[in-house]
């Protein structure tokens, strides 16, 4: 039994709050698929965080979510560029292909993050017959990264796209995060900025199951319930997934949830700062201390990237559950190193965080033991 978890946010429990949620919805009959009170009454709550003209239309997971926005704004023709990071190309098993027959395009982002640029990369291809024709660019706020867009970085990008005639999708799994390190409301982040339609994320941030495809522009999705129901996507008692997203979204519940997983991040960050430098080596990787330790991306929200020798994450995952990131270059004796993803959530305590910060000092300090 592994002590509190650092792998993803998902791994957390249910918030108390979504529980008594559900409790509440479980009371009598009502309509099935979403012609419930409780689904009218996320309808009411969602226009207020993202404007008059956004319908939400709640799902199983946000896979699905995913799929259900992209398919809606694309023809058959149609292709999304996006990150070479992007979790619809890299975690998603090419879901977005498979099921929604949608060619992806992606484009380097070292940050996570896509620029204007990317736009402008693939504008040629349009009207090409030969070319899978690019017509929604996607972006993750937070990114895979654990990097946050501005919200003039996403207007700059929604800007050069709709000029070219594309529209704009953000995955939100963890927008509540980027608005929270930002101050911003999510409406800054999305309608304001030109975007167009979001997939926006529950389960991360404190719901027993459950996402929702926001359209904020009704003419850049076409056919969303259809394609929510054929992608199986639709349940039945629509009002359990509505009403935990009614209960997050009231009273800052996704704000103030974000935002303790936020600075349990930068806490941990802190706790390491000692032992471990961001400065960039001869070879332009992160250049480490005499510890092993780096980071190898800025702390923006509730994720924490570090590159540290292999033998230290193993032997630290004896006790504390992560993932590995990707292989990273030997230190100057050869020895290999792994850059690891470390994620906090809304339940993470001081405590927890604090112990994590120990052990990895300790096992930095005697890395032969591991």
């Amino acid at each position: 039994m592994t002590r509190h978890s650092f792998a993803s946010d998902n791994y957390a429990p249910a918030h108390p709050a979504m529980l008594g949620a559900l409790s509440a919805a479980n009371v009598g009959h009502a309509g099935a698929y979403g012609a419930d009170p409780w689904t009218e009454r996320l309808q009411e709550v969602v226009r207020g965080h993202f404007g008059e003209r956004a319908v939400a239309f709640p799902v199983f997971n946000g896979t699905g979510a995913n799929v259900v926005s992209l398919a809606s704004m694309l023809p058959r023709w149609g292709a999304v560029v996006t990150s070479e990071h992007a979790h619809i190309h890299q975690d998603e098993n090419a879901a977005p292909e498979r099921v929604g027959g949608i060619k992806l395009l992606t484009v380097p982002a070292p940050d996570g993050r896509l620029t204007p640029a990317a736009v402008d990369r693939f504008v040629g291809d349009l009207g090409d017959q030969h070319r899978a024709q690019p017509l929604v660019v996607s972006i993750t706020q937070s990114t895979e990264l654990g990097t946050v867009y501005s919200s003039e970085e996403i207007r700059a990008i929604s800007d050069r796209a709709h000029a070219a005639g594309m529209r704009v999708h953000l995955d939100g799994a963890r927008l509540a995060n980027a608005a929270a390190a930002l101050g911003a409301s999510l409406r800054e982040l999305t309608t304001d900025a030109g975007v167009d339609v979001v997939s926006f994320g529950g389960t991360k941030n404190g719901l027993l199951f459950g996402e929702a495809v926001v359209v904020l522009d009704p003419g850049a999705a076409q056919g969303v319930e259809f394609v929510r129901k054929m992608t199986m996507q639709l349940a039945s008692k629509t009002r359990f997934v509505s009403a935990q997203l009614t209960a997050l979204l009231t009273d800052g519940l996704w704000r103030a949830n974000a935002a303790h997983a936020n600075a349990m991040a930068a806490r941990l960050r802190a706790a390491l700062e000692p032992v471990a430098t961001t400065g960039e080596g001869p070879d332009g990787g992160a250049r480490a201390t005499s510890s092993g330790l780096a980071f190898s991306q800025p702390t923006q929200a509730n994720a924490v990237f570090a590159v540290l020798p292999r033998v230290v994450a193993e032997r630290l995952r004896a006790d504390f559950a992560f993932y590995d990131w990707a292989p990273a270059a030997p230190d100057a004796s050869g020895a290999e190193r792994v850059e690891v993803r470390w994620m906090c959530s809304w339940d993470t305590r001081a405590e927890d965080v604090d112990a994590f910060a120990t052990a990895i000092r300790a096992a930095l300090e005697t890395p032969e033991r591991a």
